[in-house]
């Protein structure tokens, strides 16, 4: 999946302009939760402007709060300026950045302002891709990593009339051996699916039943 299709759109996001005071800014943050705001000079990105950001300000200011948030504006304080994504990034590569800053800006080729991708979105899409929303088994298992085996659990998901919710695969350190995580309809016969499972070579590790 590519950022441009999960971004949120600019007439969706709450930005602030360069010129607006910090008391502003703040206001805004506190009104719909959040910990940052895309900043603008007009349509285009100029940086964030994080609530982290107004308090480390603040705190090394030396001077008194309704002074320092009405004398202080969103352009004096942005970062990021200069880490921005483009659209056409896959969003896996979005969560490292994410992992300590609460947003990233989109911009388009002149650098106006497209949209914004969230902590929280990137999260979301993770919970999907695990069927973290919807009721079923999860299952763990390896595989040895040789070629037709995700082919040959998918047979034996059809044989067995199973839904699969999620499949999810992660590298080992022997990367001759591969972890899987699939998450499918619970059934009577989930026994037997199991069973199978295991005569064909997957090592089960973890089964969970989501309440």
């Amino acid at each position: 999946m590519f950022v441009k299709s999960m971004m949120i759109p600019k007439y969706k996001c709450i930005t602030v302009q360069q010129d607006e005071n910090l008391g502003e800014v703040l206001k805004k943050l506190e009104e719909h939760g959040i910990d940052g705001v895309p900043v603008l000079n007009g349509e285009k990105y100029i940086g964030t402007v994080t609530r982290h950001g107004i308090y480390k300000h603040f705190f090394s200011a030396n001077q008194e709060k309704a002074a320092f948030l009405q004398n202080r504006f969103a352009g004096d304080i942005t970062v990021n300026q200069d880490k921005f994504l483009l659209g056409d990034e896959i969003f896996e590569t979005t969560l490292l950045e994410l992992k300590d800053f609460p947003l990233l800006a989109v911009v388009d080729e002149s650098g106006r302002f497209l949209g914004a991708v969230t902590r929280s979105d990137v999260l979301e899409q993770f919970e999907s891709a695990f069927g973290m929303h919807r009721k079923g088994v999860r299952i763990a298992f390896t595989s040895v990593e040789t070629e037709g085996r995700i082919a040959r659990l998918a047979e034996i998901a059809h044989q067995f009339h199973e839904h699969i919710i999620s499949l999810v695969t992660f590298d080992e350190t022997d990367k001759l051996v591969r972890r899987i995580v699939m998450k499918i309809e619970k059934k009577e016969n989930i026994d037997r699916f199991i069973s199978k499972l295991e005569q064909s070579g997957f090592r089960v590790l973890d089964i969970y039943e989501d309440l």
